[in-house]
């Protein structure tokens, strides 16, 4: 018998206690604790995944408080991971929560290797380079989610089945530009936990092999077709 807590989820047709105790037993690493990460920890700590690790290297800054909910005024100068840890088991203390104060190098193996799936919320593409080969080499499924401005994408990444980043963008994609509207990560934030909680249940159809394009500016939301490259460095 699940908590209370969960009711209202349970009760969705299709959904019921099955699907509930399949999130409990699931693991997944949040990659990245900004304004992506914020969100997508929020919410699957809240629908009962079962472990969940967070990672990151930095500390909260002033500029952070536009996006990053999961800080406050009196979190700047904190190590992001350890006040991550602290306030989410705070919000469900029926999960086990590990916050991990790493910066993702050569350790992602370490990272990732023990758990049913990767949540790209990183800031650069030289990093989700790096975890990208890891995921196709350990063959745990990735969703990727990024966003600038008022614009952002979602994909989910079946290693082996699905383009992976190499394939999608080809080369590392550097960028200056740190321009956010705190909108725009909630939502790509949410579309991200939302994917994670279909994959774990299994109920409806996930963004593989599809990108979901997101324009704040005329709210569009546009569905991208995205193949593997047979050629591809990493999976191919």
């Amino acid at each position: 018998m699940f908590p209370k807590r969960y009711e209202r989820q349970i009760i969705i047709p299709g959904f019921g206690e099955e699907a509930q105790e399949k999130l409990s037993e699931a693991s997944v690493v949040i990659l990245g604790l900004g304004g992506l990460g914020s969100i997508v920890s929020i919410y699957l700590t809240v629908a009962g995944i079962g472990y969940i690790k967070l990672v990151d290297k930095d500390k909260v800054e002033e500029s952070n408080l536009n996006r990053q909910i999961l800080y406050d005024e009196k979190d700047i100068g904190k190590w992001k991971a350890e006040v991550a840890e602290r306030k989410l088991r705070d919000v469900n203390s029926e999960i086990d929560i590990e916050g991990l104060r790493e910066e993702i190098s050569n350790n992602v193996y370490d990272l990732i290797e023990n758990v049913d799936m990767v949540i790209d919320c990183l800031d650069n593409f030289e990093t989700r380079f790096i975890v990208n080969k890891a995921i196709v080499y350990l063959e745990k499924p990735m969703i990727h989610g990024a966003c600038r401005g008022f614009s952002g994408q979602v994909t989910t990444i079946i290693p082996r089945k699905t383009p992976c980043l190499r394939c999608i963008f080809g080369k590392t994609i550097y960028s200056k530009d740190k321009s956010i509207i705190g909108t725009t990560s909630g939502i790509i934030g949410l579309i991200e936990a939302t994917e994670a909680i279909k994959y774990v249940t299994k109920i409806g159809n996930l963004l593989a092999g599809t990108m979901l394009v997101y324009d704040a500016r005329d709210l569009v939301f546009e569905k991208i077709e995205i193949e593997r490259n047979p050629e591809c460095e990493v999976c191919g």
